[in-house]
């Protein structure tokens, strides 16, 4: 279909969805309403952009008739009137380009909260410390976005770093953002311990996955295993003192997901419940669309450090993201949150090379 057609399709459902939004009785059903209300708001900026670039081309169309008016002939007002044209013709040309990008087809998951696990991978104890500026890092971006971050699960060792976290996101446009740090990210830095001096290099993997609700992906309790323990961990009055921890085990895959980061059994479960969830959602996705780094089972690796997707280098004050030779500077800025300047030059390279799919 061609992007003239396609717009012409994408207008007339505008159009369709204008009518049906004032009815009766589609504001008489909120799920409906709803739905169609996510549609209209999805399909608005396609249709300003496919309006903007008519207008851009009926312009264009205007000067190039004035060199047929009589007064062409004259060499000014012929070159004013080329100038002109070749204006217009680079407005209506990056109007078509943005209308492309605008009909690019989405992300499924886009609108999706995230859940996100951490772990530390190579390097003992300093990849825990690692994992917990990860941790840090993804927190103080979440508030930036004014998203709500609650944490899942944590692990954490005696020297504060961390052995696992998993935490929830919730926020508009969470995974479409996030799902970018998919993989292992490797430090080189000179650990607190370390007496001589020495850079060490540590990993730690990050998984991103879009939160399922129970419509998407419907967990049969016949398929699982619920055990119970005592917490454990770094510290804590409530420690090792009540068996509120639970252990949920996926029996037809071998998945495992612990959950005691609260007092309550019952809130343990529907957590421990809620990642299983959104883990096996993210697996069945990738084995649906057979997309590689897309979900979790391809984006974590063994946290081997030749498996990197980013280098944070702190003694050379950089960040660099092998995927797309992208290295910034002023480390520190990076570790406090500030990560938009890396997600956009991510979101734009996967944005070109859809829209050269889409020329092609």
């Amino acid at each position: 279909m061609n992007l003239f057609a396609q717009m012409d399709a994408v207008c007339h459902r505008f159009e369709e969805l204008s009518v049906r939004l004032n009815q009766p009785e589609t504001a008489a059903d909120p799920a409906l309403f709803r739905k169609l209300m996510q549609e209209y708001h999805d399909a608005e900026p396609a249709v300003q952009a496919y309006r903007e670039w008519k207008t851009a081309q009926d312009h264009l169309a205007q000067a190039k008739a004035l060199l047929e008016e009589p007064g062409a002939l004259e060499p000014d007002f012929k070159q004013m009137i080329q100038q002109e044209i070749s204006e217009k013709s680079q407005d209506v040309a990056k109007l078509e380009n943005n209308l492309k990008i605008l009909l690019l087809p989405k992300d499924a998951n886009d609108g999706k909260n995230v859940i996100v696990e951490i772990r530390g991978g190579a390097g003992g104890e300093e990849a825990a410390l690692f994992a917990h500026s990860l941790l840090r890092m993804y927190s103080m971006y979440a508030q930036s976005r004014g998203w709500k971050l609650e944490m899942l699960n944590l692990n954490e060792t005696e020297l504060g770093g961390v052995k696992e976290a998993i935490f929830s996101v919730d926020g508009d446009g969470a995974y479409s953002r996030l799902k970018y740090e998919s993989g292992v990210h490797r430090v080189q830095r000179v650990p607190e311990t370390e007496t001589q001096g020495r850079i060490h290099t540590s990993t730690a993997t990050v998984a991103v996955m879009p939160q399922a609700e129970e419509v998407d992906f419907a967990l049969d309790m016949k398929d699982l295993r619920i055990d119970t323990f005592r917490s454990s961990g770094a510290g804590g009055q409530h420690i090792n003192k009540t068996s509120s921890a639970i252990r949920v085990t996926h029996l037809p895959t071998g998945t495992v997901v612990e959950c005691q980061n609260e007092r309550s059994q019952f809130q343990n479960k529907d957590k421990a419940l809620e990642i299983l969830r959104s883990r096996l959602l993210a697996q069945k996705q990738k084995e649906q669309q057979d997309a590689i780094n897309s979900e979790r089972q391809g984006q974590v690796g063994t946290g081997d450090r030749s498996e990197k997707i980013r280098t944070y280098n702190f003694p050379q004050d950089r960040c660099t993201d092998h995927r797309i030779g992208l290295t910034v500077h002023n480390l520190s800025k990076i570790m406090d949150g500030n990560l938009d300047d890396v997600i956009d030059a991510l979101a734009t390279r996967e944005q070109a090379e859809k829209l050269q799919k889409f020329n092609g």
